[in-house]
Formats: structure tokens, C-alpha cells, sequence
């Protein structure tokens, strides 16, 4: 479960990235935002602070999820990488929650003829911009995160195109709010506000369930199954059990052999196995347990293999 020196690299690399680019757009944003008198710059210059708050918790998961086993940790430190994830995903939920309630008294105020009306023209060229640059950064960390397979960086590539999506609708807002709708500007800060709760409830429903040991998907599962068929020897598959942990796939599963083979051919079949499925697939622990096949013929468990 651990990744190459190289890979580590890549992405500690691609979230140092983000670090930086995070931390310039939210500082002038939100110095923009407030001399511009723009709610919804303000929102989305917090919505990059967020992101920068997402970037420090991977830096600090990236680290810990590389280590190997120890006596506190015997199955490793993969599942840093999902609880930094669900960690997001519940900081986006907070941030989201804040903006609506803002914005909401913004709105109040406007209703009753209280706060600033029309907001200055660089608060438009300002969104516009940093809609330019945070999807350049997505497309790049979003290529980072599939070469090395990380939910993590992957859950953070679309963390900032959230924001990316987000600044388009701030930059429609505000450039509504010049033409004369100035209570624009303030629903656009409502609407990043729900984008943000509903990218922040997708991440912590993903990680709560590998937190859980919900299984793989029924494909996954169907395609590791045929893995395992095809190794000489195999005359069946029972109790087929999948779990996440990290990045990667933990399963257990008893195959069933030829009664009159010796323990020695049978821990022979499993070794295969096991090679087999860490070679073909994503899988970081595979424990075979080798079983007699009844005289019934092959004996299946249905509810973990969708092919059985």
C-alpha cells in the first residue's frame, strides 16, 4: 500500500501547488472583495481558504498514509488518506452552512433597504481570473490523482473545481449587480454557498462509507472473482469478502480445491492466488483460505459474488 518515493513526490508536489495558488487567490479575494464591496467575492475568497485548509490535511495524511504497519497500526496507515478526506468533505459542510447564513442576513438587510448597492468593476475581472486559474489547477491535480490513483488528491482536484464552478457563478452575480440587479451579487453568494455543502456531503458520504468496510462495487468485485477462477486448481469461490482501505482493496475469500490434494498443492493454489490478484488489481491484502470441495459440487456465496 505504500507508493514509490517517485509517486510520493508527484503528490506532494501537486498539493504544494495548491497550497500557494490557494493561498494568493483567497488573500485577494477577500481583500478585493472588501474594498469592491462584493459578498460574493468575499464567499468565494473563503471558499479558497477552505481549499487551503483541505490542502494542509493532505500534506499531513500524505505523510502518515505511506507508513508501514506497526504495533499500533498492524493493517497500516492507509485510512489517514480517508479520514483527511471525510475531513474535507465536513470542513466544506461547515463552510457552505456559514456563507448561507451570511448571505441570507445580506439579503435581509437589502430587503429593507440597509447595506451597499452596486459593487465596484474589478471585483468582476478579479472572478474572472480566478475562475481562469482554478481550472487550470484542477485539470492538474485531477491528472495527478488518476496517474497515482488517490482519492485523496482526486477528492481535492474537484474540491477546486467546485471553486472554479463557483467563481463563474460569483463573476455572473457581480456582473448582474452592475447592470443594476444589486441583490445578485449576494444569491450568487447563496448559491456557492449550496455548491459547497453539496461537494462537502458527496466527499463525507464517500469516506464514511469506506470507513464503514462497505464493499467493493458489484463489477469490481465480478472482475476479481474471474481473477481467481482463472488460476489452475480453483474449482470454486466462497465467502468472497471486499473492503476499502485507502486507496486500496482488502479482501478474504476461501477457494475451493480437489478433496485429495495435499496441503502442500493447496497452499501452493492460494499463493497463486493471491499473486494473481495483487498483479491484476488494486488489492493490498488478499488472505485464501483453501477448502475441500463438498461432494455436491462447487459451493457459492451469492451475496459477494455477483457471478457465482
Amino acid at each position: 500500500m505504500v507508493r514509490s518515493d517517485e509517486e510520493q513526490k508527484q503528490a506532494l508536489r501537486s498539493t504544494w501547488i495548491s497550497v500557494w495558488v490557494n493561498l494568493g487567490l483567497s488573500l485577494a479575494q477577500v481583500w478585493i472583495g472588501i474594498v469592491a464591496r462584493s459578498q460574493a467575492l468575499i464567499a468565494d475568497g473563503l471558499h479558497s481558504l477552505s481549499d487551503l485548509v483541505s490542502d494542509v490535511l493532505v500534506l499531513v495524511a500524505a505523510r502518515h498514509a505511506q507508513d508501514q504497519a506497526d504495533e499500533t497500526h498492524a493493517y497500516g496507515h492507509a485510512r489517514f488518506e480517508t479520514a483527511a478526506t471525510l475531513a474535507i468533505g465536513l470542513l466544506l459542510i461547515g463552510t457552505g452552512g456559514g456563507l448561507l447564513w451570511s448571505a441570507a442576513a445580506r439579503l435581509n438587510a437589502l430587503a429593507h433597504g440597509e447595506g451597499p448597492g452596486a459593487v465596484a468593476p474589478m471585483a468582476l475581472l478579479t472572478a474572472l481570473l480566478t475562475l481562469a486559474a482554478k481550472e487550470v489547477l484542477f485539470r492538474y491535480m485531477r491528472r495527478v490523482g488518476e496517474r497515482l490513483h488517490s482519492a485523496m488528491l482526486l477528492a481535492n482536484a474537484w474540491h477546486a473545481r467546485s471553486d472554479a464552478v463557483s467563481s463563474l457563478v460569483v463573476a455572473v452575480g457581480i456582473a448582474a449587480n452592475l447592470m443594476g440587479w444589486h441583490s445578485m451579487d449576494t444569491l450568487a453568494a447563496c448559491v456557492v454557498g449550496l455548491m459547497i455543502i453539496k461537494t462537502g456531503w458527496g466527499f463525507s458520504a464517500e469516506a464514511f462509507r469506506d470507513l464503514t468496510d462497505h464493499a467493493l462495487a458489484p463489477e469490481e468485485i465480478t472482475r476479481i472473482a474471474q481473477t481467481m477462477r482463472a488460476v489452475p486448481g480453483v474449482r470454486g469461490l466462497n465467502h468472497l469478502r471486499t473492503r476499502r482501505m485507502g486507496d486500496w482493496a482488502v479482501i478474504d475469500v476461501r477457494v475451493q480445491v480437489e478433496p485429495g490434494m495435499t496441503v502442500l498443492e493447496g497452499n501452493g493454489i492460494a499463493e497463486a492466488v493471491t499473486t494473481r490478484v495483487k498483479a491484476a488489481h488494486r488489492v493490498a491484502e488478499c488472505l485464501v483460505v483453501v477448502e475441500p470441495l463438498p461432494a455436491t459440487g462447487p459451493v457459492h456465496s451469492r451475496e459477494r459474488d455477483p457471478q457465482a
